[in-house]
């Protein structure tokens, strides 16, 4: 198996096309992993753990997340200085998450995120073709793009709608109008804490993937059955997104600290006290979906 070795990991020019390790991934059927950031903690622990484990990694930031931590550039800065100070050696790309509008997918680009992932679910067919096109003509060639069919449920509700999910035809629509190299598809996950058991349409999920040959990404990976993960991997899901899961085995560390030291009041004893629940979470994902090793 190839074995990529970043050389600069600072400058993007100088690595490995970033379009390979989707290519890897898809080749392997196994999926990256997206984690989603929220401080230099997060940061920090889930480099770490993707260092022991040799796997590449999608650090994902929300627009609201990344306005918590001061801005783009602020996150670039961190999570560069964590690289070179961490000797951190697997893939790491910067994604930007769920961005709703072209002014935030271009503000990320400045600043020098890796990837970029614009959702125009909210917006009308036509008008997510529109502005995945005009994100797309923003990028440089080594940055990915990422784009939403459907709607993926949403932490209000838990539930997913089978209103919204994407068809075959409509993916093969999209593609035909548009240049990404990972879609999101609709289909049955969720955002946050899931109502009831998922219901993930696999066989929609396997369809579209052998029908386009392109990347899938899943959302609201927390909570999903491990089977039904490894199955969505083997049915074309080359990078799977978890936040919630790893926010809940953060809390319920940091809970039971506080509560067993009233008296402690340093941050970064609170603040790390979740560090081995946050990075327990990101271990048994990398090894579920097969990245283990694969850096």
């Amino acid at each position: 198996m190839t074995n990529y070795v970043l050389k600069h990991i600072f400058k993007l020019e100088d690595v490995i096309n970033l379009r390979d390790i989707l290519l890897k991934a898809k080749t392997e059927k196994d999926a990256i992993p997206q984690f989603n950031i929220n401080n230099l903690e997060w940061a920090k622990y889930i480099l770490e753990v993707c260092e022991e484990e040799k796997s590449p990694v999608f650090l994902g930031v929300s627009s609201g997340a990344a306005k918590y931590m001061g801005g783009f550039n602020v996150v670039v800065g961190m999570v560069n200085g964590l690289k070179k100070d961490l000797n951190i050696t697997v893939p790491v790309m910067l994604h930007l998450d769920h961005a709703t509008s072209y002014e935030l997918c271009k503000s990320a680009v400045d600043a020098g995120f890796d990837s970029i992932m614009y959702d125009g679910s909210k917006y009308s067919y036509e008008e997510n073709i529109e502005t995945t096109n005009k994100v797309k003509a923003y990028l440089t060639n080594n940055q990915l793009l990422e784009a939403e069919i459907g709607k993926i449920g949403g932490e209000e509700d838990g539930i997913a709608s089978e209103l919204y999910f994407t068809t075959l035809e409509e993916a093969k629509d999209f593609l035909s109008k548009t240049s990404i190299d990972m879609l999101a598809p609709a289909l049955g996950s969720v955002h946050g804490i899931y109502k009831g058991e998922p219901n993930i349409k696999l066989d929609v999920m396997k369809d579209i993937f052998e029908e386009t040959n392109m990347p899938l990404v899943l959302h609201g990976g927390s909570g999903i059955p491990e089977e039904t993960l490894k199955k969505a991997v083997e049915n074309g899901i080359c990078k799977a997104n978890f936040n919630t899961e790893l926010q809940l085995g953060w809390h319920k560390d940091v809970l039971e600290f506080v509560e067993n030291n009233e008296e402690v009041y340093d941050p970064r004893k609170v603040i790390s006290s979740g560090e081995q629940g946050l990075k327990n979470v990101a271990r048994e994902y990398i090894r579920i979906l097969g990245s283990k090793g694969k850096a």
